[in-house]
């Protein structure tokens, strides 16, 4: 699962359990990107604070499949597999369009989305490929174009969000070892 200890359910003490308890899946279980920091439960809570807070926190705006596709992006230009399997997978389940969550799929593995998206969340998806890999270079230019394009200062902001909340958490995954051996793909908390 990861190339550091973790502390699965039935081991969790009295604190982590009752963590657990608020974020489990299916059968108790608790997805190894999250189990990771079992063995500091305050970084486990912070984590699926913000995951919740940036991704799946119903006064988000942008539609949820987009925030997914930001992040599948991201883990795809941080070669994340980990984050891509999960990701993609709440992508598919989200547009309920298997077709369309084929083509998306094979324009961030191609890195061309020409054709594929509106040009208002291609230019959402390049501000997120520059603050991945050239954060430094971003201007305020850079956010008046997404503003122009018809995205509100929240929106941008919830761009800016997912894709820097995928760098931490493809680097926690990539940094650790940490796979998807166990974990049930694609399932997301409620809008809370």
């Amino acid at each position: 699962m990861s190339w550091i200890k973790t502390i699965p359910y039935e081991e969790a003490d009295q604190n982590l359990k009752k963590i657990y308890d608020r974020i489990n899946g299916p059968n108790k279980k608790i997805d190894n990107v999250l189990q990771i920091h079992s063995l500091r439960p305050h970084s486990l809570t912070g984590h699926m604070t913000l995951y919740k807070s940036v991704l799946h926190n119903s006064n988000n705006t942008l539609p949820k499949w987009y925030l997914e596709c930001i992040g599948v992006y991201v883990s795809h230009l941080n070669k994340c597999s980990y984050c891509i399997e999960h990701h993609y997978a709440g992508l598919k389940r989200l547009l309920n369009d298997d077709e369309k969550a084929t083509t998306i799929f094979e324009a961030i593995k191609k890195d061309s989305f020409e054709g594929v998206l509106e040009k208002k969340y291609l230019t959402g998806l390049d501000y997120s490929k520059m603050l991945t890999k050239n954060p430094d270079l971003i201007t305020e230019a850079d956010v008046i174009i997404l503003k122009d394009l018809g995205f509100s200062e929240g929106e941008v902001l919830e761009i800016n969000q997912v894709a820097a909340y995928f760098n931490y958490a493809n680097r926690t995954v990539l940094g650790l070892g940490v796979n998807t051996a166990g974990d049930v793909l694609g399932l997301s908390p409620n809008n809370s």
